[in-house]
């Protein structure tokens, strides 16, 4: 029996977020899953992690991350 290796992509304090980022990776193909993190879970509190499998982690990150654009907006605003 073979196990599936997901590693961690983003941490959280809120699930809808991670949710949100699941639902992206999920319409580009790319398997992910959220997981509640620490005892706090119970409480719907606490962090909560996007996993993906090891393959696709470099696609994710590109994904999800901020564009160019809006990275250059923010350093002329401060």
């Amino acid at each position: 029996m073979s196990s599936v290796a997901w590693i961690t992509l983003r941490t959280t304090s809120t699930r809808w977020e991670a949710e949100l980022m699941q639902q992206i990776l999920t319409s580009h193909e790319i398997p992910a899953r959220v997981v509640s993190l620490g005892a706090t879970a119970c409480f719907l509190s606490g962090e909560t992690a996007v996993q993906v499998l090891p393959q696709d982690k470099w696609t994710a990150l590109l994904l999800l991350s901020p564009r160019e654009e809006d990275l250059e907006d923010d350093f002329e605003e401060d």
